[in-house]
């Protein structure tokens, strides 16, 4: 195997494991990562002072960020809303790929809550 399919194949593992974050919340590995890193609106936190190496990877691939994988993650993947329960209104990603928070940065400078669900949102009442 030569190094650029050995590259390949390590960030299809770590899109396993983005993938896996996803869709299985009740397993054993989501705690462990949600007990040492934390969770913000149902989503795992990525920075931190003692953030590891392997889940320093994870997050440039489901963010997009940096030059591993690029942003091939996100662009695969589609989120439901759902109940928004789950659903951070500012910074989870809408229609054409964008988050609120950049696109609108002055209002979301003004926001009390960063980190507001759309369940929350919505049971303010807010229209």
């Amino acid at each position: 195997m030569g190094v650029r399919k050995l590259e390949e194949f390590n960030v299809s593992l770590l899109g396993k494991w983005c993938w896996r974050m996803l869709v299985d919340k009740e397993g054993l590995w989501y705690h462990v990562l949600v007990a040492r890193y934390g969770e913000v609106g149902g989503r795992l936190k990525v920075g931190g002072q003692s953030v590891s190496s392997w889940w320093r990877e994870i997050g440039k691939i489901r963010d997009g960020d940096g030059d591993i994988g690029g942003g091939w993650f996100g662009d695969s993947v589609r989120r439901r809303v759902g109940d928004g329960v789950a659903t951070l209104f500012w910074s989870h990603r809408w229609i054409g790929g964008s988050l609120l928070c950049v696109r609108f940065l002055h209002l979301f400078d003004l926001v009390e809550n960063k980190t507001i669900t759309v369940a929350s949102l919505f049971s303010l009442g807010l229209e």
